[in-house]
């Protein structure tokens, strides 16, 4: 099933993508993801109702979309998590999972502008891969895992890289408003048959820059929820974003470096997640 969140008047709404269109519903993704398969089997059903009925559906292509996880209590993210970028940045295969996080703030959903802060001027793109949690977990076992897991998303850790390494802490090149677009929807994990085999791409104004698959990860999403897990307790609608493949931006010699700017347009493309576009804007 693929879930979305979209603009009404009266705040964001979820909704079910089906062949005809968006079935809006009233529960958020968070209470959703809690509530599983459950909340899966029910869904199901009103959908198949309301196409039977032929309840009018709304037209993707005329809503304004979110993050397809709205609120989340954490957002985490793995650096380095990809072997041929670790050897693109000159940086060794990390021993341990390398975590940082974003917040709210940075969240946008596919289509809407990013604000380029007025300082930077090195911003860089990354394709990623996003984990949604769906079960609270604790001391989770790595065979175990998967269970915990209840979809996937295409995310972009955009990253203005002169902030980032301004300090040897990257949370400012990471945190600033938008820098998390998520999206376009959330892809239950019944819909992904191995997150491990997903050719993962991105593209800036059209041109492919990067194009990889999600079995170059050094460590794989039961890993990496079973370690998060022993240090801090994981909710429903808590998203971990997997790393990046090679190809970013930094990756290239100095020379052939040419950051994001005003009017870029960046597109994320996971294997049956759907595309995540994005247009960077410089602030006034």
């Amino acid at each position: 099933m693929k879930l979305l969140t979209f603009r009404t008047e009266k705040g964001w709404k979820t909704g079910v993508k089906t062949e005809r269109g968006v079935l809006g519903i009233p529960d958020s993704i968070e209470s959703i993801a809690e509530r599983g398969e459950t909340a899966l089997r029910e869904l199901a059903a009103e959908v198949e109702r309301a196409l039977r009925a032929g309840t009018q559906l709304l037209p993707e292509k005329e809503l304004t979309l979110g993050p397809c996880v709205p609120r989340p209590e954490k957002i985490l993210c793995i650096g380095l998590n990809y072997r041929k970028h670790a050897e693109e940045s000159n940086m060794p295969i990390p021993e341990y999972p390398i975590l940082f996080n974003k917040f709210d703030n940075a969240l946008a959903g596919s289509g809407e502008p990013v604000p380029i802060p007025r300082e930077a001027r090195q911003v860089d793109y990354e394709a990623e891969l996003a984990i949604v949690i769906g079960r609270t977990a604790r001391h989770v076992k790595r065979e175990e895992a998967m269970d915990y897991i209840f979809g996937y998303c295409a995310a972009n850790d955009l990253s203005a890289r002169d902030l980032q390494f301004r300090t040897n802490q990257w949370l400012l090149g990471k945190c600033c408003d938008g820098f998390c677009p998520l999206g376009p929807y959330l892809v239950t994990r019944d819909e992904v048959e191995d997150p491990h085999a997903l050719g993962i791409r991105s593209y800036v104004n059209g041109e492919l820059r990067q194009n990889s698959t999600t079995g170059d990860m050094i460590f794989r999403c039961d890993e990496l929820v079973s370690y998060i897990s022993r240090y801090m307790t994981l909710r429903p609608g808590d998203v971990i974003l997997t790393g990046t493949p090679e190809g970013v931006i930094m990756g290239y010699p100095e020379e052939k470096r040419v950051w994001l700017e005003d009017g870029d347009e960046v597109t994320v493309e996971i294997d049956g997640l759907g595309r995540l576009t994005n247009r960077l804007v410089r602030e006034a």
